[in-house]
Formats: structure tokens, C-alpha cells, sequence
């Protein structure tokens, strides 16, 4: 829009975008009294955190301490204290440890959103000390979309490649009879009654309305905003920051009827989402993609940074020192019937029995069934200085028809369509496998032959794949058991056709985000806060420097300093004043 914005209107607190870290402290912010306004780009709200799976990290959180694991707070400290080595910030760790559970605790006595244990997940890394089993991570319940109202219709949906017909699975025991669908009656009619559900709401709503993983964690999120007044206004970019004598006290937002300062009493939230799709930015910090085109994030194409360049231009500064600057993962490119291409992220079957993964020389290179960051570090590793960085995920008939293969979906669901656009590649041999996919055909048979051995003595020699509770639980213990094999991660690649998929760098989303103080306030070159600016999610350098040591330690961490960010803005300390106040109940204090 052009022209001078026009006079505008004043909240508390303005927060800009709309996944976890924004609305987590719009939603604290609003309980606690204040009159909070959240701006979203987008014509959807939600961002990047609807297309997830809505895992969080959150150590010692009442829903494991109620199934009786209970730990000390020094147990957690210590396995981030070693996982994160020179970057570790025992002040922002301290911050997020002590404040995880207490916000799950609030969102869950007091809001719509409820969550689900994730007491049998382990940590990502079982041979770090005090890497814990289970009992650090929770998800969002499945949620009734019909408890928004009207304001469901600007949800953004699940991420259709992840989705059935558009229906969402949740991950977990649902994914599992999905999977089973064909295989066990049990499974096949508690599928038949989702499916049928799903239509049903089709016809009625022309949507899904039980939403599951991060669509669940918005959609709670949201109705929890609506019923304290908070507006989530969409179709409103953030265009610059307003400041007065050192003090951010607002932001100029634009609207369908042009551009409108909004004034913000106790400050501005920067919530957008990172730069995974900022080419400039990608070329700057991820040196794998030395032209900014050379990474393909499944996070939301509308986090482009813009967050990043309004707090540079308040004096922000950039943490720039991280070990990685992505939450790497890979990638495949699929080719949708509208000439566009999404980016579908690989999170589920790499670790499945009967799956390796090749470079084009035929060599395995990795663990295929530890996590998609580390699996793209090992990929990056990998790679000579020159190359394209890619690999190609193959399987043999059995592996794609029981478990699918990216956007491939397994038995009954056809692959005819992904056959002929290229995006699934076939070869009744493996070395005509090989040919079709430009792969080194003798290696790849060699390193199949090797696999298959391996697979059947259950250990594997190269890479120990299927040795860590990380490993196993993303495994099939039921196939292999099934089968007379040992490991859950393996079995032979025996049955033709064979299949692949190339998958190319990408990321859940940017580590690198502005550098900010235990409440979130993002700070300038000296290291002083900026009065009045805060940051969350991913606009916020990464309280794990960089580092992946578990599923949900973005969102984990996005949640908890939203409700750090909340409280400070409010005048109120959390760590001093949140047990007493959570006792408070029915809107009579400030929860």
C-alpha cells in the first residue's frame, strides 16, 4: 500500500503471526488482562506450526509427572548441557526448563487446548548422558474444529502431501491402524469410522472438523484467543516497527483498507515464522545453499523473514554462531497437478524395516532411522565439495506397499499417479532401478547385498542403525518379530520391483532468529533489551544453539517463552507469581 498509514488504534500488546510462539503469548497475555491484537500475512493463521505434527519438548511436564515419571530438573539440564556443548546458555535453558511446565499447566487447566502424553518417546539421542526414554514430550489432543465457530474457515489446513484425502492422521496409535488398515479388522474399522466421519464433515462443513498434530495445537490455541477477545486479524503484514525515544511502541500493520498504525502499550512480539523461504538469507547462512535456491524448507512459503528484518531494523541483532542454522530434514520435491511443487518432509519411514538410503554412487552413508537432522547432516557430510546434495530413498515392493514412501501412501491407495509424473521411480531389477534414477548400478547392488545380510543377522555393522530407544520406536517391531528378524529397522530388500525417491536438503524451519534475554526481549548490539520487543518461535534464536537433541524442541520452546514473553509484558514474573495465580480460578484473578 502507499501513502501515509492512517491514525490508528491501540492494544497491549501486539503480537505479529500466528503459530505457536505468537499465540501462545497471545493467549497468556490475554488472561492475564491485557488487549492483544495478533497479525498474521497470511490470508490463514497458524503458520508453519498447522502443517506440523504439534509435538513439544517440555521435560518434567505434569502429564509425565501424573504417570509417575518423575525426574529432577538436573537430569534435563544435564542432557542439554552435553548435547549442546559450546552453546549451551544455562540462563535460557534454566528459563525454558522452569517455565515448561507451568505453561502446560496453565493451557491445560485453563484453556481449550489439551494435550496428549508422549511418555513412551525417547530423547534423539540415547547415548548422550541422561538422555531420557519417554516422558519429556506431549502433543496436542485432537480438537472439535467446531468450537471455532465461524473462524475455522481461516485455519490454515493440514499440509494435503501429509494427509489422506486431506484428512489428518494423528501420529501414533492412529497412524499405526492406518497402516494396519488392510491387515487387521480392528484397525480396519476404526479407520472405516474416520474415514466416514471425515466425509460426513465434508458434506456438512467442507472440512475436516477433528483436527489433529499442529492443526489441534492452533486450532486450540485460536479458540482459546477468541473467547479472551484477541483478534486474529489475517491478510495483515507487519510493515515497519514504530519507535519512540528508544522504546518499540507499536507497528505499522497494513490492512485491506490500507495501512493502519497500531500502537502497543506494553510492546510488539516478532512471531513469523524465520527465514526459510528468504533466499537471501538461506544464501547468507546456509552454506549448502550457495545461491539461496538450494533448500527447500517444508515450513509455511510465507515465512520469509520479515520478522528477522523488523527487529534488525529496531537495533536487533542476529545470532549468526549457530551449530546449525536449519532444523534440517530431508525433502521431496513432488509435482502437484497445478504445475507448482511442494516440499514433502521425510519424519516417519526412514526408520521402517526394509529402507536404505543411497547417495548416486550406490553407498548408504548414514543411519537411516535416526532424525531427519541428523540424517541431513550426514547427507551434507556426505557430499564432495562440487556435488548436488541429494540421495535417493529405496524400498522393494513389500516395504512401499505396507508403509508408502513419502508422498507415496501405502496399500490400498494407488501410486499410478506418482509413477507417472517422475516422482516415484520403478525398476523390476536394481540395477534397472539404478539406470532410471542415475545411480551407480554395481555399488547399489553391492550395498544392497551387505544390507540384506546385515538385516538378517539384525545388526547393522555400518551405521548401528536400530540400537538406540530413538531408533526402535520409530521402527516395526511387530513386522520384524512377524517375520523371524531381529531388528525393528531392518529387513532385506528382496521382492521386486524396487522403488526410490530422491530427496534433496530442506528444513521444518530456521534455528537463527534474533538474540533475546530469559523473557524473551530481543536484544540490541550491547546485549541491552529493547524496550518494548520481544521474540518467539523462530524469530528467536534458538534456545538450543543450533542443535537438534529431540523431537518438539521447536515448538517445546515456542510455547514456553510465549508465556514467558506474556508475563513480562504484563508486569507479572511467572517464576514468582504462576503457582498462585493458577489457583485462581472462574475469571476471578488473572488467570
Amino acid at each position: 500500500m502507499s501513502g501515509a498509514p492512517q491514525l490508528g488504534e491501540s492494544v497491549d500488546l501486539l503480537v505479529i503471526g500466528s503459530g505457536a510462539g505468537g499465540l501462545s503469548a497471545a493467549v497468556t497475555a490475554a488472561h492475564l488482562g491485557l488487549k492483544v491484537l495478533v497479525a498474521e500475512k497470511e490470508a490463514q493463521y497458524g503458520g508453519t506450526t498447522a502443517w506440523s505434527g504439534g509435538w513439544m519438548w517440555v521435560p518434567r511436564n505434569p502429564l509425565a509427572v501424573a504417570a509417575g515419571i518423575a525426574e529432577d530438573i538436573t537430569q534435563p539440564l544435564s542432557y542439554l548441557k552435553h548435547e549442546l556443548g559450546g552453546r549451551y546458555d544455562e540462563s535460557l535453558v534454566l528459563a525454558f526448563l522452569e517455565n515448561g511446565p507451568r505453561m502446560v499447566e496453565f493451557f491445560q487447566s485453563q484453556t481449550a487446548l489439551h494435550f496428549i502424553d508422549g511418555n513412551a518417546i525417547p530423547d534423539f539421542h540415547g547415548r548422550t548422558p541422561h538422555a531420557s526414554v519417554g516422558g519429556r514430550s506431549i502433543c496436542a489432543a485432537p480438537f472439535d474444529g467446531r468450537q471455532l465457530g465461524a473462524n475455522i474457515a481461516a485455519l490454515k489446513p493440514s499440509l494435503p502431501e501429509t494427509t489422506l484425502w486431506g484428512m489428518g492422521i494423528a501420529s501414533g496409535a492412529e497412524l499405526r491402524h492406518f497402516l494396519n488398515a488392510i491387515r487387521k479388522p480392528a484397525s480396519f474399522w476404526y479407520v472405516t469410522k474416520q474415514v466416514l466421519r471425515y466425509w460426513r464433515d465434508l458434506f456438512i462443513h467442507h472440512r475436516g472438523m477433528r483436527l489433529v498434530n499442529g492443526n489441534a495445537l492452533v486450532a486450540g490455541l485460536a479458540a482459546s484467543a477468541f473467547a479472551k477477545g484477541v483478534e486474529i486479524r489475517t491478510n495483515s503484514p507487519a510493515r515497519r516497527l514504530l519507535v519512540e525515544e528508544g522504546r518499540v511502541v507499536g507497528a505499522v500493520v497494513g490492512c485491506l483498507g490500507g495501512d493502519v498504525e497500531v500502537h502497543a502499550r506494553r510492546g510488539v512480539v516478532l512471531a513469523c515464522g524465520g527465514f526459510p523461504h528468504d533466499v537471501a538469507r538461506k544464501k547468507e547462512l546456509l552454506p549448502h545453499a550457495p545461491t539461496g535456491q538450494e533448500h527447500w524448507s517444508a515450513a509455511s512459503r510465507g515465512n520469509t523473514g520479515d520478522g528477522l528484518r523488523l527487529g534488525e531494523a529496531a537495533g536487533g541483532v542476529l545470532a549468526t554462531d549457530l551449530v546449525q542454522a536449519a532444523a534440517l530434514a530431508p525433502v521431496s520435491l513432488v509435482p502437484l497437478t497445478d504445475g507448482s511443487i511442494a516440499h514433502f518432509p521425510h519424519l516417519i519411514e526412514r526408520a521402517k524395516p526394509g529402507l536404505i538410503a543411497v547417495t548416486r554412487h550406490g553407498k548408504r552413508f548414514t543411519n537411516e532411522a535416526d532424525s531427519y537432522h541428523d540424517f541431513m547432516r550426514s547427507l551434507l557430510a556426505a557430499t564432495p565439495a562440487g556435488e548436488a546434495v541429494e540421495a535417493w530413498l529405496v524400498c522393494d515392493h513389500r516395504f512401499i506397499r505396507r508403509y508408502g514412501l513419502g508422498a507415496v501412501k501405502p496399500a490400498p491407495i494407488p501410486m499410478s499417479s506418482m509413477l507417472a509424473n517422475g516422482y516415484l521411480k520403478r525398476g523390476d531389477t536394481l540395477e534397472a532401478l539404478a539406470h532410471v534414477c542415475g545411480i551407480h548400478a554395481e555399488i547399489l547392488q553391492k550395498t544392497v547385498l551387505r544390507y540384506n545380510l546385515q538385516a538378517l543377522k539384525g545388526m547393522d555393522d555400518d551405521y548401528a542403525k536400530g540400537e538406540t530407544p530413538y531408533n526402535r520406536v520409530q521402527g516395526d517391531a511387530a513386522q520384524t518379530q512377524a517375520n523371524g528378524l531381529l531388528n525393528p529397522c531392518m529387513a532385506p530388500l528382496e521382492r521386486g520391483p524396487f522403488y526410490a525417491v530422491k530427496v534433496v536438503p530442506g528444513s521444518l524451519g530456521t534455528f537463527a532468529g534474533l538474540r533475546v534475554n530469559v523473557r524473551a526481549q530481543v536484544l540490541n548490539a550491547q546485549g541491552q533489551p529493547i524496550a518494548g520487543l520481544y521474540a518467539g518461535g523462530n524469530d528467536m534464536a534458538s534456545v538450543m544453539g543450533g542443535n537438534y537433541p529431540a523431537g518438539g524442541i521447536t515448538l517445546g520452546p515456542a510455547m514456553t517463552f510465549g508465556f514467558i514473553t506474556a508475563h513480562h509484558a504484563a508486569g507479572v514474573e511467572s517464576t514468582d507469581q504462576f503457582q498462585a495465580d493458577l489457583h485462581v480460578k472462574n475469571g476471578s484473578g488473572p488467570y
